[in-house]
């Protein structure tokens, strides 16, 4: 579904309330990729119907190409004798696997309330559309998908993560170092749910114009 060559949710112009609100019935602890997984499932009980991404504001291309890919690998394993586990309710596990495949574009909150990624310290943004834009308690660490640049580059498809996992997955490329200092800081709530609000009215105000997506590959931007 990420890489669908789509975006999942759309916003119509005399809609953006109702597509709102029926976007927000996805949003699931963990951020963005389970959120995309709850999408799936709830589209999948209704035996892949159209209507119902009608109804929900969600692009049917889109979903109906992450289902040619998702069978695909399902033939692929099923020749290759691989044995298809799957538990949805196991979030650590999930993220923890994206992780894995992501840890170059890990982002962690600064005292500012900014996200700077941790190699390259690149100030980035929550996307106003991530089930983890405003939360209550920003997340301290995460891991990003790709960026989306407009006024300022901001995260798309993100997750919550430990900073311990980065060590542990890609010792090669994180030291303690870059994870130690951050872990007991106190987390600037005030001030990063005031900037969370801030970027939300600017991003509503200039809505409408469609980001150029810039996709991070091993630090590449295309």
């Amino acid at each position: 579904m990420l890489t669908s060559g789509g975006a999942i949710f759309y916003r119509p112009k005399d809609k953006q309330v109702h597509a709102d609100n029926a976007h927000k019935n996805f949003h699931r602890p963990g951020g963005d990729h389970m959120m995309l997984l709850a999408l799936y499932q709830a589209w999948e009980e209704t035996n892949f119907a159209m209507q119902w991404c009608y109804e929900n504001f969600v692009q049917y291309r889109s979903l109906k190409r992450a289902r040619d890919v998702r069978d695909q690998l399902a033939q692929l394993m099923e020749r290759t004798e691989v044995e298809m586990i799957s538990n949805p309710t196991e979030i650590k596990k999930i993220c923890k696997a994206i992780a894995s495949g992501f840890f170059y574009n890990a982002a962690k909150l600064g005292r500012t309330g900014d996200y700077k990624t941790v190699k390259n310290q690149q100030t980035v943004h929550v996307h106003p559309q991530s089930c983890l834009f405003q939360k209550e308690v920003p997340p301290r660490w995460l891991i990003f998908h790709e960026l989306v640049y407009t006024s300022k580059e901001y995260m798309r498809n993100i997750i919550e993560i430990e900073s311990s996992w980065l060590v542990e997955i890609a010792p090669h490329f994180f030291k303690q170092k870059d994870i130690e200092d951050e872990r007991n800081k106190k987390m600037p709530h005030a001030k990063a749910q005031r900037l969370a609000e801030e970027r939300e009215a600017a991003y509503r105000k200039s809505e409408g114009a469609v980001p150029a997506t810039r996709v991070t590959k091993d630090g590449i931007y295309y």
